[in-house]
């Protein structure tokens, strides 16, 4: 059902005026989609807009944290298009604050906003170790690999304080069970030595997301995230230690970062990535608005240029979900934007490169291994 939305009469603040937050992705915070009744703000002109000073002085909302009451640590899904059945999500909602990120509806379950609420209001699983040893326990249980970082970053900054990802990992370690990791934090390499041990053992790959070599763009697009070099530098160390590292290249946009395609891959590649993927910008629900906001913010020249190359390749509409063609568009740029990357990923000999693929035949259900404390290695 849709909700009504309900306009009441509030006092100006400084948030009412400002266009974007420093170190926030959006300023918008419409509430859940599934609210019965919404609230906006109407200027009831008792107050005067804020001036320069007190916009400049703004800094949005402090981040909070959240015990998620987990029931299941373990989600599957039946996606032909996507190439795992399982994954693990440590966190819901993303510090990072990336305006496009396709996740920020789900926040909307929670009767919370997509916008600043999805990168401010953070839920953590609680007892990940004995939830994933219980699902990995069962009877029933096949081995196939689980995906992290699939939906938010498992290596957002509060992992550090949390090392909720880290605990998964050394128990998925300990069961000799795979793991494909796709982030874009330098955190993972905190974690060297549980990757390295699970590489050995053909266990592991990861995907570092690059999106942008313009460090300019990265801090209004990925606001809170490790800058281009960082990424890069993330790539070259992991492989050092032996671990098979690819890069995502996504989400390409046109008309904003879509020009750094064969720079892009051509970087990721000198630093030894193994293999380079795209995924188009995805714009599902409520990151349309989200994102047509932060065009009339930074971009405004380009805005209805750069909606309309969207909408061309999504059949005339913002987002289309089809299987097979929601993470590469159809129509004439979607095409080129394939056929570009097909060519940079060729000349810089990535064309036939693929990550090796992980091990399920090595894992031991935790019944048969799990002691109170199992050693690491």
């Amino acid at each position: 059902m849709s909700g009504k939305r309900k306009r009441i009469r509030v006092d100006s603040m400084v948030a009412d005026h400002i266009d974007s937050i420093t170190g926030r992705g959006t300023a918008t915070n419409t509430g859940s989609r599934y609210l019965h009744t919404q609230c906006e703000r109407v200027d009831d002109g008792w107050s005067d807009p804020p001036n320069l000073a007190e916009k400049a002085a703004y800094r949005g909302p402090t981040s909070q944290f959240f015990a998620d009451k987990t029931k299941r640590l373990i989600t599957t899904n039946l996606s032909p298009d996507i190439p795992f059945r399982q994954s693990i999500n440590p966190y819901k909602g993303c510090e990072h604050g990336c305006v496009y990120c396709y996740a920020r509806p789900t926040h909307a379950y929670l009767d919370l906003s997509p916008g600043l609420d999805f990168e401010s209001k953070i839920f953590y699983k609680t007892r990940p170790r004995e939830h994933l040893i219980a699902e990995l326990g069962r009877k029933n249980y096949a081995c196939s690999v689980i995906a992290m970082g699939t939906n938010t970053d498992p290596y957002q900054p509060i992992e550090k304080a949390k090392r909720i990802t880290r605990e998964i990992l050394t128990t998925l370690l300990q069961c000799k069970h795979p793991v494909s990791i796709v982030t874009k934090s330098t955190l993972i390499l905190r974690d060297l030595d549980i990757l390295q041990a699970m590489a050995e053992q053909g266990l592991v790959n990861v995907h570092v997301s690059v999106t942008t070599l313009e460090k300019s763009l990265k801090i209004k697009l990925e606001p809170r995230t490790a800058g281009p070099a960082a990424r890069l530098r993330t790539i070259e160390e992991l492989r050092r230690y032996e671990i098979p590292t690819g890069a995502m290249i996504a989400p390409i946009i046109p008309f904003i970062n879509d020009h750094e395609i064969e720079a892009l891959v051509a970087s990721v590649a000198n630093v030894g990535a193994q293999a380079a993927s795209y995924v188009l910008l995805r714009l599902p629900f409520e990151v349309k608005p989200i994102f047509e906001q932060w065009l009339a913010t930074h971009y405004p020249l380009k805005a209805s240029r750069v909606m309309a190359a969207i909408k061309g390749a999504r059949g005339g509409k913002a987002y289309a979900a089809q299987w097979h063609t929601r993470m590469v568009g159809e129509g004439p740029i979607a095409q080129l934007i394939s056929s570009r990357f097909s060519l940079a990923v060729k000349k810089c000999g990535l064309d036939q490169a693929q990550m090796p693929s992980v091990r399920t035949d090595l894992f031991v259900p935790p019944r048969e291994t799990d002691e109170p404390q199992m050693a690491l290695f």
